[in-house]
C-alpha cells in the first residue's frame, strides 16, 4: 500500500462524520472509502476510528493522526489549485491602487492596453497619495514606491526608481547650490507628502527635517513650484529627469542620494495565485520600465543604499 493511500478518505470521513458523505465529496463509492480507511488502519497497525451504527468517532491514535495529516491534505489540494489557476484565463474585477500621478501617467495606460487582450477582465483603479490598507479596503494589488516595510505582503519589483533634490537655474541665481546636508537649513525646501527628506551618508540612512514656504500633497504642483524658482524639492525621477536633461532643473546633493528603491507590485498572500493578479503583475513587470522616461545621468552621481518613499 502506498504511504499516502487512504489519508484523503480518512480526513474527509472525520470532517463529515460519515463514510457516505465522504464518498460523495470525493466522487467514489462508500465501499471504496471504507476499504481505503481499513487498509490505512491495517498499514498503521492501529484503529483510527470507532464505528457504530449511529456515529463515527476518533480513537486517540486517530486524533493524533488527523491533526498531523489534515494540513498535508489541504496543502496537496492547494498545490493542485495553484496549477489549475495558473492555466486559467483571468476574469472578474481586479482592484488596484497606486499613487495618483504615477498611476494616471504610467499604470493606467498599461492596464487599459491589457484589457483589450482580456475582455473578461475588469478593473477598479484607485489613485491616491494616501497609504492604503490593501486587505481592509479590498484591493488585489497596490503599486508602491520606495523601500517596502510591510513584510506581511508579497512584493515584486517592477521598475527602478530614484529621487533627486532639484532646483531651477533661477533659484540658484539667488541662492548658492548646497554641497552638504547641513546647508539645507539655509534653503527654501518645499514640502511634498513629507517634511523630512531621505538621504544616505556613507551608506547609512539619514533623514533631514526641512522647512520652506510651500506645502502640498501634489507632485505636479510641487514640480511647478520648483520649476518657477520658489524653492528646492525632492522628487522622483519620473517627475524631473526630462527637465534635468533640458537644463530646466539642476540636481544637487547627488552624493547623498539614497539608492534606487524601486517600484513594486504588492499583493496580499491569499490573492497571489489568482490568474487576474498574476496576469496584471506580469504585464506591468514586462512593460512598465519601457514607459518611464530615460534615466538622467549625472557625472557626480554616487549611489548610497537606503530609501523609502510613497509619493
Amino acid at each position: 500500500m502506498h504511504p499516502w493511500a487512504g489519508i484523503e478518505a480518512f480526513i474527509e470521513v472525520v470532517r463529515l462524520s460519515s463514510f457516505a458523505a465522504a464518498a460523495r465529496r470525493l466522487g467514489v463509492s462508500s465501499s471504496h472509502i471504507s476499504r481505503q480507511v481499513a487498509a490505512l488502519e491495517s498499514r498503521l497497525d492501529t484503529p483510527l476510528l470507532y464505528r457504530t451504527t449511529r456515529q463515527i468517532s476518533l480513537t486517540e491514535a486517530g486524533r493524533l493522526y488527523y491533526q498531523q495529516c489534515e494540513a498535508l491534505v489541504d496543502g496537496f489540494r492547494e498545490a493542485d489549485a495553484v496549477v489549475k489557476d495558473f492555466e486559467a484565463q483571468p476574469r472578474g474585477e481586479l482592484a488596484l491602487t497606486c499613487a495618483t500621478t504615477f498611476g494616471e501617467r504610467y499604470v493606467a495606460p498599461l492596464i487599459n492596453d491589457l484589457l483589450i487582450q482580456y475582455p473578461q477582465l475588469g478593473v477598479r483603479l484607485h489613485f491616491t497619495n494616501r497609504q492604503v490598507d490593501l486587505i481592509e479596503e479590498g484591493f488585489d494589488i497596490g503599486i508602491r514606491m520606495g523601500t517596502l516595510e510591510d513584510s506581511t505582503m508579497l512584493a515584486r519589483r517592477l521598475a527602478d526608481r530614484r529621487e533627486y533634490v532639484v532646483g531651477s537655474p533661477a533659484y540658484f541665481q539667488r541662492f548658492p547650490q548646497p554641497h552638504a546636508l547641513s546647508e539645507l537649513k539655509h534653503h527654501r525646501c518645499l514640502h511634498g507628502s513629507r517634511d523630512r527628506w531621505r538621504f544616505a551618508v556613507d551608506g547609512i540612512p539619514r533623514e533631514v527635517s526641512i522647512k520652506g514656504p510651500w506645502q502640498g500633497n501634489s507632485g505636479p504642483a510641487l514640480l511647478d513650484a520648483v520649476l518657477k524658482g520658489v524653492g528646492l524639492g525632492q522628487l522622483p525621477d519620473y517627475y524631473v529627469e526630462h527637465h534635468l536633461a533640458k537644463g530646466e532643473l539642476v540636481s544637487v546633493l547627488d552624493t547623498y542620494r539614497h539608492s534606487d528603491t524601486g517600484v513594486w507590485a504588492v499583493t496580499p498572500h491569499h490573492r497571489q495565485r489568482s490568474p487576474k493578479v498574476r496576469v496584471v503583475i506580469d504585464y506591468l513587470a514586462e512593460h512598465l520600465a519601457n514607459q518611464l522616461p530615460p534615466r538622467y545621468h549625472n557625472r557626480r552621481e554616487v549611489d548610497a543604499p537606503l530609501g523609502a518613499s510613497y509619493q
